[in-house]
């Protein structure tokens, strides 16, 4: 129903920057809140940031003040600013939607981010 593809992601120093994007298609229509996901090896999936359909945002506390969470919904895509990144912030990067009459949820395959120390 829902296809989502991120971009962005790579290799980067600490202290740099990066954007990731999020496309979306499909029965783009139903989605309401979108949001950014992260997983480390060895570690559990955790919330980045999410953006409602109203623009409404939300932050892990570790991330705050250096990530930036977006909405374009005339593009349909979704952004995540990182700046002043860490050697901690390096994982697999995925995109999530909630949308449809039941809530479903879907995502994307994920985006490599890498920040060397």
């Amino acid at each position: 129903q829902v296809q989502l593809v991120e971009s962005g992601g790579g290799l980067v120093q600490a202290g740099g920057s990066l954007r990731l994007s999020c496309a979306a298609s499909g029965s783009i229509f139903s989605i309401r809140a979108m949001g950014w996901y992260r997983q480390a090896p060895g570690k559990q999936r955790e919330l980045v940031a999410t953006v409602a359909s109203g623009g409404s945002t939300n932050y892990a506390d570790s991330v705050k003040g250096r990530f930036t969470i977006s909405r374009d919904n005339a593009k349909n895509t979704m952004y995540l600013q990182m700046n002043r990144l860490k050697p901690e912030d390096t994982s697999v990067y995925y995109c999530n939607a909630e949308g449809g009459s039941y809530g479903s949820l879907f995502w994307g395959r994920g985006t490599q981010v890498t920040v060397s120390s």
